[in-house]
């Protein structure tokens, strides 16, 4: 998985880029999982400026950005949760 997200990919931008269209095209999209104990919905998945890769939690009014690789996965797992998982050991120490 590490290899197809970035397979072409030259610098950590691409890189990212690369990881961002994996999670756009295999991430079931909406889901819902706990954050600090609070039940939200993951709307979307965006990348910032600075490449870090986040997902949208949304719970009533409130939004809030969390980084994909800190974001709980809470049972049952959204089709597609595989790639999160690839992330997270592909980013290792990196951030």
């Amino acid at each position: 998985m590490i290899e197809e997200a970035t397979v072409d990919a030259h610098d950590e931008s691409e890189q990212a880029s690369g990881w961002f269209t994996m999670f756009d095209d295999y991430l079931e999209l909406p889901f819902d999982t706990e954050v600090l104990g609070v039940r939200v919905t993951v709307e979307t998945i965006e990348q910032r400026d600075d490449n870090h890769i986040v997902a949208i939690c949304k719970r009533g009014k409130n939004k809030l950005a969390i980084g994909v690789v800190d974001l709980p996965l809470s049972s049952p797992r959204p089709e597609g949760a595989d790639w999160i998982e690839a992330y997270r050991a592909w980013l290792g120490g990196r951030w």
